[in-house]
Protein backbone atom coordinates (compact mmCIF):
# COMPACT_ATOMS: atom_id res chain seq x y z
CA UNK A 1 0.00 0.00 0.00
CA UNK A 2 2.91 2.39 0.84
CA UNK A 3 4.59 1.52 -2.82
CA UNK A 4 1.15 2.91 -4.28
CA UNK A 5 0.92 6.14 -2.41
CA UNK A 6 4.44 6.25 -3.05
CA UNK A 7 4.08 5.71 -7.01
CA UNK A 8 1.15 7.99 -6.59
CA UNK A 9 2.89 10.63 -5.56
CA UNK A 10 6.09 10.44 -7.73
CA UNK A 11 3.60 10.49 -10.91
CA UNK A 12 2.13 14.14 -8.76
CA UNK A 13 4.96 15.16 -8.99
CA UNK A 14 6.33 14.92 -12.24
CA UNK A 15 2.62 16.10 -13.42
CA UNK A 16 3.41 19.30 -11.17
CA UNK A 17 6.70 19.71 -12.28
CA UNK A 18 5.34 19.29 -16.02
CA UNK A 19 2.67 21.61 -15.25
CA UNK A 20 5.35 24.26 -13.80
CA UNK A 21 7.26 23.91 -16.33
CA UNK A 22 4.57 24.94 -19.17
CA UNK A 23 3.25 27.58 -17.13
CA UNK A 24 6.80 28.80 -16.89
CA UNK A 25 7.58 29.15 -20.91
CA UNK A 26 4.21 30.11 -21.65
CA UNK A 27 4.87 33.19 -19.30
CA UNK A 28 8.05 33.51 -20.87
CA UNK A 29 6.76 33.64 -24.30
CA UNK A 30 4.32 35.98 -23.83
CA UNK A 31 6.56 38.89 -21.90
CA UNK A 32 8.90 38.79 -24.64
CA UNK A 33 6.50 39.12 -26.94
CA UNK A 34 4.77 41.85 -24.97
CA UNK A 35 8.06 43.53 -24.14
CA UNK A 36 8.75 44.08 -27.69
CA UNK A 37 5.77 44.44 -29.61
CA UNK A 38 4.77 47.03 -26.97
CA UNK A 39 8.24 48.70 -26.16
CA UNK A 40 11.09 47.53 -28.17
CA UNK A 41 9.85 47.50 -31.87
CA UNK A 42 9.88 51.74 -31.22
CA UNK A 43 13.41 51.97 -29.70
CA UNK A 44 14.94 49.63 -32.67
CA UNK A 45 12.84 51.39 -35.47
CA UNK A 46 13.16 54.99 -34.18
CA UNK A 47 16.89 54.73 -33.54
CA UNK A 48 17.30 54.25 -37.39
CA UNK A 49 16.22 57.85 -37.34
CA UNK A 50 18.93 60.82 -37.63
CA UNK A 51 18.25 64.62 -38.17
CA UNK A 52 19.74 65.48 -41.21
CA UNK A 53 22.24 67.97 -42.28
CA UNK A 54 21.31 71.39 -43.68
CA UNK A 55 23.80 72.30 -47.17
CA UNK A 56 25.55 75.19 -45.23
CA UNK A 57 26.93 73.35 -41.26
CA UNK A 58 25.35 76.24 -39.11
CA UNK A 59 28.68 76.16 -37.54
CA UNK A 60 30.73 77.30 -40.92
CA UNK A 61 27.54 80.21 -41.23
CA UNK A 62 27.45 81.19 -37.74
CA UNK A 63 23.59 80.10 -37.44
CA UNK A 64 21.95 78.17 -34.90
CA UNK A 65 20.47 74.87 -36.09
CA UNK A 66 16.99 74.25 -35.02
CA UNK A 67 15.47 70.69 -34.50
CA UNK A 68 12.01 70.70 -35.44
CA UNK A 69 9.55 67.82 -35.27
CA UNK A 70 6.24 67.92 -37.68
CA UNK A 71 3.65 65.35 -36.82
CA UNK A 72 -0.28 65.65 -37.98
CA UNK A 73 -3.57 63.89 -37.21
CA UNK A 74 -3.35 62.05 -33.89
CA UNK A 75 -7.55 61.46 -33.83
CA UNK A 76 -8.06 60.76 -30.21
CA UNK A 77 -11.29 58.52 -29.97
CA UNK A 78 -13.85 60.33 -28.09
CA UNK A 79 -16.59 58.81 -26.39
CA UNK A 80 -19.10 58.69 -29.43
CA UNK A 81 -16.87 56.58 -31.91
CA UNK A 82 -14.01 55.30 -29.41
CA UNK A 83 -14.43 52.15 -28.51
CA UNK A 84 -12.05 51.27 -25.45
CA UNK A 85 -9.89 48.80 -27.09
CA UNK A 86 -9.48 50.59 -30.23
CA UNK A 87 -8.30 53.55 -27.53
CA UNK A 88 -6.27 51.61 -25.65
CA UNK A 89 -4.48 50.26 -29.09
CA UNK A 90 -3.83 53.58 -31.13
CA UNK A 91 -3.44 56.09 -27.98
CA UNK A 92 -0.55 53.40 -26.55
CA UNK A 93 1.09 53.26 -30.30
CA UNK A 94 1.33 56.98 -29.79
CA UNK A 95 2.47 56.93 -26.57
CA UNK A 96 5.10 54.86 -26.77
CA UNK A 97 6.63 56.38 -30.27
CA UNK A 98 6.20 59.75 -29.26
CA UNK A 99 8.11 59.43 -25.89
CA UNK A 100 10.32 57.58 -27.48
CA UNK A 101 11.14 59.55 -30.23
CA UNK A 102 11.93 62.40 -27.45
CA UNK A 103 14.11 60.14 -25.72
CA UNK A 104 16.21 59.22 -28.85
CA UNK A 105 16.16 62.15 -30.91
CA UNK A 106 16.22 65.07 -29.11
CA UNK A 107 13.85 68.24 -30.62
CA UNK A 108 13.44 71.37 -29.46
CA UNK A 109 10.35 71.92 -30.69
CA UNK A 110 7.18 69.60 -32.06
CA UNK A 111 4.72 71.17 -34.25
CA UNK A 112 1.43 69.06 -34.08
CA UNK A 113 -0.33 69.90 -37.47
CA UNK A 114 -4.07 69.48 -36.78
CA UNK A 115 -7.14 66.96 -35.83
CA UNK A 116 -5.33 66.51 -32.43
CA UNK A 117 -8.74 65.13 -31.50
CA UNK A 118 -11.49 62.88 -33.73
CA UNK A 119 -14.52 64.57 -31.71
CA UNK A 120 -13.42 67.77 -30.74
CA UNK A 121 -16.17 69.14 -33.26
CA UNK A 122 -19.07 67.90 -31.35
CA UNK A 123 -17.98 66.74 -27.93
CA UNK A 124 -19.00 68.20 -25.00
CA UNK A 125 -16.95 70.12 -22.11
CA UNK A 126 -17.00 66.92 -19.83
CA UNK A 127 -15.79 64.57 -23.02
CA UNK A 128 -13.83 67.94 -24.36
CA UNK A 129 -11.66 67.56 -20.58
CA UNK A 130 -11.24 63.87 -21.08
CA UNK A 131 -9.89 64.05 -23.98
CA UNK A 132 -7.84 67.09 -23.27
CA UNK A 133 -6.29 64.91 -20.08
CA UNK A 134 -5.60 62.06 -22.63
CA UNK A 135 -3.72 64.61 -24.68
CA UNK A 136 -1.77 65.35 -22.03
CA UNK A 137 -0.73 62.32 -20.78
CA UNK A 138 0.25 60.87 -24.25
CA UNK A 139 2.16 63.71 -25.60
CA UNK A 140 3.46 64.58 -22.04
CA UNK A 141 7.34 66.72 -22.46
CA UNK A 142 9.65 68.35 -20.68
CA UNK A 143 9.74 71.90 -20.05
CA UNK A 144 12.96 72.79 -22.15
CA UNK A 145 10.75 70.92 -25.28
CA UNK A 146 8.14 73.71 -26.93
CA UNK A 147 4.74 71.81 -27.89
CA UNK A 148 3.35 74.06 -31.19
CA UNK A 149 -0.30 72.95 -32.08
CA UNK A 150 -2.37 74.14 -35.01
CA UNK A 151 -6.55 73.48 -35.35
CA UNK A 152 -7.80 70.88 -37.47
CA UNK A 153 -11.80 70.97 -38.93
CA UNK A 154 -11.82 67.98 -35.95
CA UNK A 155 -10.83 70.26 -33.44
CA UNK A 156 -13.10 72.65 -34.20
CA UNK A 157 -15.11 71.14 -36.87
CA UNK A 158 -15.76 72.54 -40.51
CA UNK A 159 -16.73 75.97 -41.60
CA UNK A 160 -20.18 75.48 -40.96
CA UNK A 161 -19.45 73.58 -37.51
CA UNK A 162 -17.20 76.44 -36.40
CA UNK A 163 -17.73 78.60 -32.81
CA UNK A 164 -16.27 81.35 -31.31
CA UNK A 165 -16.93 79.07 -28.55
CA UNK A 166 -14.93 76.00 -30.21
CA UNK A 167 -11.81 78.53 -31.07
CA UNK A 168 -11.87 79.67 -27.58
CA UNK A 169 -12.05 76.34 -26.21
CA UNK A 170 -9.52 75.09 -28.43
CA UNK A 171 -7.21 77.88 -28.20
CA UNK A 172 -7.30 78.04 -23.98
CA UNK A 173 -5.51 74.64 -23.82
CA UNK A 174 -3.03 75.69 -26.94
CA UNK A 175 -1.52 78.55 -27.18
CA UNK A 176 -3.39 80.34 -30.05
CA UNK A 177 -0.01 82.03 -30.59
CA UNK A 178 0.50 82.22 -34.79
CA UNK A 179 3.83 83.81 -34.87
CA UNK A 180 6.41 81.82 -33.16
CA UNK A 181 10.22 82.83 -33.73
CA UNK A 182 12.87 81.26 -32.47
CA UNK A 183 16.83 81.38 -33.22
CA UNK A 184 16.16 83.66 -35.82
CA UNK A 185 13.51 81.86 -37.81
CA UNK A 186 9.76 82.50 -37.85
CA UNK A 187 7.21 80.17 -38.29
CA UNK A 188 3.12 81.17 -39.24
CA UNK A 189 0.63 78.89 -37.76
CA UNK A 190 -2.73 79.11 -39.43
CA UNK A 191 -6.04 78.53 -38.79
CA UNK A 192 -6.74 77.20 -41.95
CA UNK A 193 -10.35 75.85 -40.97
CA UNK A 194 -11.25 79.74 -41.04
CA UNK A 195 -10.07 80.91 -44.46
CA UNK A 196 -13.65 80.04 -46.35
CA UNK A 197 -13.35 83.84 -47.82
CA UNK A 198 -16.92 83.71 -47.33
CA UNK A 199 -16.84 87.30 -45.02
CA UNK A 200 -17.76 85.57 -41.82
CA UNK A 201 -16.65 86.79 -38.47
CA UNK A 202 -13.80 84.30 -37.70
CA UNK A 203 -12.89 84.16 -40.92
CA UNK A 204 -12.55 88.18 -41.02
CA UNK A 205 -10.69 87.65 -37.79
CA UNK A 206 -8.12 85.68 -39.01
CA UNK A 207 -7.49 87.20 -42.45
CA UNK A 208 -6.87 90.49 -40.50
CA UNK A 209 -3.95 88.05 -37.98
CA UNK A 210 -2.98 86.84 -41.17
CA UNK A 211 -2.03 90.63 -43.04
CA UNK A 212 -1.22 92.08 -39.24
CA UNK A 213 1.92 89.26 -39.90
CA UNK A 214 2.34 89.69 -42.77
CA UNK A 215 2.82 93.44 -42.37
CA UNK A 216 5.57 92.42 -39.18
CA UNK A 217 7.54 89.97 -41.63
CA UNK A 218 7.58 92.54 -44.61
CA UNK A 219 8.73 95.44 -42.32
CA UNK A 220 11.64 92.90 -40.97
CA UNK A 221 12.48 91.75 -44.84
CA UNK A 222 12.71 95.69 -45.36
CA UNK A 223 15.02 96.52 -42.65
CA UNK A 224 16.87 93.58 -42.60
CA UNK A 225 17.59 93.89 -46.35
CA UNK A 226 18.08 97.79 -45.73
CA UNK A 227 20.69 96.93 -42.63
CA UNK A 228 22.18 94.62 -45.71
CA UNK A 229 22.92 97.31 -47.92
CA UNK A 230 24.16 99.47 -45.11
CA UNK A 231 26.36 97.30 -44.37
CA UNK A 232 27.70 96.34 -48.21
CA UNK A 233 28.18 100.36 -48.56
CA UNK A 234 30.22 100.56 -45.32
CA UNK A 235 32.52 98.35 -46.71
CA UNK A 236 32.31 99.33 -50.03
CA UNK A 237 33.35 103.24 -48.91
CA UNK A 238 35.81 101.55 -45.96
CA UNK A 239 37.66 99.42 -49.40
CA UNK A 240 37.46 102.72 -51.60
CA UNK A 241 39.48 104.83 -48.87
CA UNK A 242 41.69 102.43 -48.43
CA UNK A 243 42.54 102.07 -52.33
CA UNK A 244 42.92 105.63 -52.01
CA UNK A 245 45.51 105.52 -49.38
CA UNK A 246 47.48 103.44 -51.39
CA UNK A 247 46.60 103.84 -55.22
CA UNK A 248 45.91 107.62 -54.72
CA UNK A 249 42.78 109.44 -56.12
CA UNK A 250 42.46 108.19 -59.50
CA UNK A 251 41.76 104.39 -58.41
CA UNK A 252 39.01 105.56 -55.70
CA UNK A 253 37.40 108.15 -57.36
CA UNK A 254 34.69 105.29 -58.49
CA UNK A 255 34.04 104.72 -54.44
CA UNK A 256 33.87 108.44 -53.96
CA UNK A 257 31.53 108.87 -57.00
CA UNK A 258 29.00 106.08 -55.32
CA UNK A 259 29.22 106.99 -51.97
CA UNK A 260 28.03 110.41 -52.69
CA UNK A 261 25.47 109.31 -55.50
CA UNK A 262 24.05 106.52 -52.73
CA UNK A 263 24.93 107.99 -49.35
CA UNK A 264 24.58 112.15 -49.52
CA UNK A 265 26.90 113.72 -48.42
CA UNK A 266 26.51 113.82 -44.97
CA UNK A 267 28.21 110.11 -45.52
CA UNK A 268 26.75 106.93 -43.64
CA UNK A 269 22.88 107.05 -42.98
CA UNK A 270 21.77 106.30 -39.33
CA UNK A 271 21.62 102.76 -38.49
CA UNK A 272 18.42 102.73 -36.07
CA UNK A 273 15.28 100.60 -36.99
CA UNK A 274 13.04 103.76 -37.43
CA UNK A 275 15.11 105.52 -40.17
CA UNK A 276 16.18 102.27 -42.21
CA UNK A 277 13.18 101.12 -43.45
CA UNK A 278 9.63 102.91 -44.93
CA UNK A 279 7.22 105.20 -42.79
CA UNK A 280 4.99 102.54 -42.77
CA UNK A 281 7.47 100.36 -40.40
CA UNK A 282 8.31 102.45 -38.02
CA UNK A 283 7.60 101.35 -34.55
CA UNK A 284 6.73 97.83 -35.83
CA UNK A 285 8.15 95.04 -33.97
CA UNK A 286 11.22 93.84 -35.28
CA UNK A 287 11.37 89.95 -36.42
CA UNK A 288 13.75 87.73 -37.84
CA UNK A 289 14.50 88.90 -41.47
CA UNK A 290 14.22 84.84 -42.54
CA UNK A 291 11.47 83.92 -44.69
CA UNK A 292 8.81 82.15 -42.68
CA UNK A 293 7.44 77.84 -42.29
CA UNK A 294 3.76 77.67 -42.88
CA UNK A 295 2.15 75.33 -41.00
CA UNK A 296 -1.34 74.76 -41.33
CA UNK A 297 -4.23 71.69 -41.08
CA UNK A 298 -5.33 71.81 -45.01
CA UNK A 299 -2.97 71.76 -47.82
CA UNK A 300 -3.31 74.65 -50.09
CA UNK A 301 -4.87 74.05 -53.35
CA UNK A 302 -3.65 71.41 -55.61
CA UNK A 303 -6.30 68.96 -58.01
CA UNK A 304 -5.43 65.92 -56.39
CA UNK A 305 -2.84 63.48 -55.37
CA UNK A 306 -1.74 61.90 -58.85
CA UNK A 307 1.60 63.48 -58.74
CA UNK A 308 2.24 62.06 -55.46
CA UNK A 309 4.45 59.16 -54.73
CA UNK A 310 6.26 57.23 -51.91
CA UNK A 311 5.52 54.11 -49.81
CA UNK A 312 3.00 56.28 -47.90
CA UNK A 313 1.63 58.25 -50.13
CA UNK A 314 -1.96 57.73 -51.07
CA UNK A 315 -3.86 54.73 -52.38
CA UNK A 316 -2.77 54.27 -56.16
CA UNK A 317 -6.69 53.85 -56.37
CA UNK A 318 -7.44 57.15 -54.49
CA UNK A 319 -4.68 59.50 -56.07
CA UNK A 320 -6.32 60.88 -58.72
CA UNK A 321 -9.54 61.31 -57.14
CA UNK A 322 -10.45 65.38 -57.66
CA UNK A 323 -10.01 67.47 -54.26
CA UNK A 324 -12.79 69.32 -53.13
CA UNK A 325 -12.01 73.45 -52.58
CA UNK A 326 -12.49 74.07 -48.89
CA UNK A 327 -13.36 70.58 -47.52
CA UNK A 328 -10.14 68.32 -48.84
CA UNK A 329 -7.71 71.24 -49.49
CA UNK A 330 -7.65 75.12 -49.42
CA UNK A 331 -9.65 77.41 -52.00
CA UNK A 332 -7.67 78.54 -54.59
CA UNK A 333 -7.95 81.93 -53.80
CA UNK A 334 -7.00 81.76 -50.03
CA UNK A 335 -3.84 79.19 -51.51
CA UNK A 336 -2.88 82.34 -53.26
CA UNK A 337 -3.70 84.75 -50.68
CA UNK A 338 -1.08 83.06 -48.38
CA UNK A 339 1.54 82.99 -50.78
CA UNK A 340 1.06 86.48 -51.43
CA UNK A 341 1.02 87.66 -48.15
CA UNK A 342 3.44 85.32 -46.04
CA UNK A 343 5.79 84.95 -48.87
CA UNK A 344 6.99 81.35 -47.49
CA UNK A 345 9.66 79.62 -47.42
CA UNK A 346 8.67 76.04 -46.59
CA UNK A 347 4.67 74.89 -45.95
CA UNK A 348 3.71 71.70 -43.92
CA UNK A 349 0.57 70.31 -43.18
CA UNK A 350 -1.74 67.44 -42.11
CA UNK A 351 -5.54 66.71 -43.29
CA UNK A 352 -5.17 63.89 -46.22
CA UNK A 353 -3.63 61.30 -43.37
CA UNK A 354 -0.87 60.75 -46.32
CA UNK A 355 2.18 62.12 -47.71
CA UNK A 356 2.72 64.38 -51.16
CA UNK A 357 5.15 67.31 -52.13
CA UNK A 358 4.25 69.69 -54.61
CA UNK A 359 5.32 73.16 -55.79
CA UNK A 360 3.69 76.01 -55.18
CA UNK A 361 3.89 79.57 -56.72
CA UNK A 362 7.51 80.25 -57.34
CA UNK A 363 8.95 77.11 -56.56
CA UNK A 364 7.63 76.80 -53.10
CA UNK A 365 7.53 73.59 -51.38
CA UNK A 366 4.99 71.84 -49.67
CA UNK A 367 4.97 69.04 -47.18
CA UNK A 368 1.75 66.89 -46.61
CA UNK A 369 2.52 64.94 -43.12
CA UNK A 370 1.17 61.63 -43.20
CA UNK A 371 -1.07 60.78 -40.03
CA UNK A 372 0.60 59.39 -36.85
CA UNK A 373 -1.77 57.10 -35.64
CA UNK A 374 -2.58 53.57 -36.62
CA UNK A 375 -5.83 54.53 -36.88
CA UNK A 376 -5.61 56.03 -40.13
CA UNK A 377 -2.59 54.08 -41.73
CA UNK A 378 -0.48 51.28 -41.47
CA UNK A 379 2.98 53.17 -41.32
CA UNK A 380 2.37 56.16 -39.67
CA UNK A 381 5.31 58.31 -39.63
CA UNK A 382 6.46 62.09 -38.77
CA UNK A 383 9.00 64.69 -40.59
CA UNK A 384 12.38 66.01 -38.82
CA UNK A 385 13.44 69.15 -39.35
CA UNK A 386 16.86 70.34 -39.43
CA UNK A 387 16.32 74.27 -39.75
CA UNK A 388 18.27 77.82 -39.85
CA UNK A 389 17.12 81.06 -40.86
CA UNK A 390 18.47 80.37 -44.86
CA UNK A 391 18.64 76.69 -45.19
CA UNK A 392 16.59 73.34 -44.01
CA UNK A 393 17.06 69.56 -44.59
CA UNK A 394 13.84 67.43 -43.76
CA UNK A 395 13.99 63.71 -43.34
CA UNK A 396 10.86 61.03 -42.73
CA UNK A 397 11.10 59.21 -39.59
CA UNK A 398 8.87 55.91 -39.67
CA UNK A 399 7.11 54.12 -36.44
CA UNK A 400 6.54 50.17 -36.26
CA UNK A 401 4.36 49.32 -39.23
CA UNK A 402 1.04 47.76 -37.37
CA UNK A 403 0.87 44.55 -39.35
CA UNK A 404 4.19 44.06 -38.09
CA UNK A 405 3.44 44.06 -34.89
CA UNK A 406 0.19 41.81 -35.93
CA UNK A 407 2.27 39.50 -37.43
CA UNK A 408 4.52 39.18 -34.55
CA UNK A 409 1.28 38.64 -31.81
CA UNK A 410 0.24 36.14 -34.25
CA UNK A 411 3.37 34.26 -34.71
CA UNK A 412 4.18 34.07 -30.98
CA UNK A 413 0.28 32.36 -30.54
CA UNK A 414 1.05 29.66 -32.67
CA UNK A 415 4.15 29.33 -30.67
CA UNK A 416 2.28 28.87 -27.79
CA UNK A 417 -0.34 26.56 -29.25
CA UNK A 418 2.82 24.23 -30.41
CA UNK A 419 4.33 23.92 -27.03
CA UNK A 420 0.83 23.35 -25.45
CA UNK A 421 0.33 20.66 -27.64
CA UNK A 422 3.78 19.18 -27.19
CA UNK A 423 3.59 19.22 -23.69
CA UNK A 424 0.31 17.44 -23.80
CA UNK A 425 1.93 14.63 -26.01
CA UNK A 426 -0.73 15.73 -28.23
CA UNK A 427 1.92 16.66 -30.88
CA UNK A 428 5.75 15.31 -30.47
CA UNK A 429 8.24 17.52 -29.20
CA UNK A 430 9.66 19.54 -32.61
CA UNK A 431 13.58 18.66 -31.37
CA UNK A 432 12.73 14.83 -31.23
CA UNK A 433 11.14 14.97 -34.71
CA UNK A 434 13.95 16.60 -35.91
CA UNK A 435 16.71 14.78 -34.64
CA UNK A 436 14.18 11.21 -35.75
CA UNK A 437 14.08 12.95 -39.27
CA UNK A 438 17.80 13.40 -39.76
CA UNK A 439 18.40 10.14 -38.19
CA UNK A 440 16.22 8.54 -41.42
CA UNK A 441 18.07 10.39 -43.46
CA UNK A 442 21.49 9.43 -42.96
CA UNK A 443 20.04 5.46 -43.02
CA UNK A 444 19.36 5.98 -45.81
Amino acid sequence: MALIWLGFGRQHLCLLKRRSSLLLKLTAVVFAVLLFCEFLIYYLVIFRCDWPEVKTPAHDSGQKTLKAMFLADTHLLGEVRGHWLDKLRREWQMERAFQTALWLLQPEVVFILGDIFDEGKWSSSQAWADDVERFQKIFRHPRHVQLKVVAGNHDIGFHYQMSTYKIKRFEKVFNPERLFSWKGMNFVLVNSVALEGDGCHICSEAEAELIEISHKLNCSREVGEHLEAQVRLFWHLLWGQSLHFVFGASLSAPFLSYRSGRAGSGGLTDFSPQKRGPGRCRGAPLLPASAPVLLQHFPLFRRSDANCSGEDAAPLEERAIPFKERYDVLSREASQQLLWWLRPRLILSGHTHSACEVLHGAGVPEISVPSFSWRNRNNPSFIMGSMTPTEYALTKCYLPYENTVLATYCVAAGLLVVLILVHSGLLPSPLIFGWNLLRKFKTT
